[in-house]
């Protein structure tokens, strides 16, 4: 019999560091997402116990609410002073959160807590060099906006950019475990042509992840990994 972990669909999400973010509103379309819950999930002792990388994932979408307590437990608004889920850097709005769905490229927006749609292509092979990127139902891909860190150096941009990354993505690591849901955190993507794309300004480009859920595996995983990063220079990481 299969368990609600084995039977969900899932998520993929991304890192990228950009000076600004040129993609602007293709079109005037925006969802309005149901209200995240104020109540339910695991313990959180519990969903650390479950708490883990899986690397097998079905394409059924998220259905609307679990999308809109994913995207609010990542970087919601969860008091009146507008702070968010997450802890970020120096009190300034580093982190964009981008949807990347079959219908098109969306931005999160917690104050409305809805998503504006940004592109109308399906840009989801674009996530990475796996082969399963392509059918998640939702890829997140979180932007970090080097030009709102004024005063730092490059490399420091980097390093504060990925730990409020790493704040966001624990968060998502969590809400998954909650919900039965899978996620794995990976680098393996041409940031280059994806932040093409986004018609983002690169400057540095940082990790990826991806959450879905578990449908097959690929057991080849860890070797073709390794030959992509001896393909391109880029740093990876790989999490249990």
């Amino acid at each position: 019999m299969l368990t609600r972990r084995h039977a969900n669909a899932g998520l993929v999400s991304t890192v990228i560091l950009a000076s600004t973010s040129g993609l602007t509103a293709q079109t005037a379309k925006t969802k309005k997402l149901p209200p995240p819950r104020a109540s339910g999930g695991k313990p959180l002792i519990d969903a650390l116990k479950l708490r883990r990388s899986i690397r097998e994932y079905a394409d059924r979408p998220l259905p609307p609410q679990v999308l809109s307590d994913l995207l609010w437990g990542a970087f919601g608004i969860n008091r009146p002073s507008g702070d968010r889920t997450a802890p970020y850097w120096r009190h300034v709005m580093v982190i964009d959160v981008y949807a990347a769905l079959a219908d098109g490229v969306w931005l999160y927006d917690p104050q409305q807590h809805g998503l504006d749609q940004r592109l109308e292509a399906d840009i989801r092979s674009q996530t990475g060099t796996q082969d399963f990127v392509a059918t998640a139902p939702l890829n997140l891909i979180y932007v970090a906006h080097g030009e709102r860190m004024q005063d730092i150096p490059a490399e420091d941009r980097r390093l504060y950019a990925s730990v409020d990354c790493g704040f966001i993505g624990q968060n998502v690591y969590l809400f998954c475990a909650s919900e039965g849901l899978a996620t794995v955190f990976r680098a393996s993507v041409d940031h280059q042509k994806l932040a093409t794309t986004m018609h983002l300004n690169l400057l540095l480009s940082r990790r990826r992840w991806v959450i879905r859920a578990p449908e097959r595996q690929y057991d080849n995983h860890r070797s073709r990994r390794v030959q992509d990063e001896k393909d391109r220079p880029r740093r990876t990481f790989h999490l249990p």
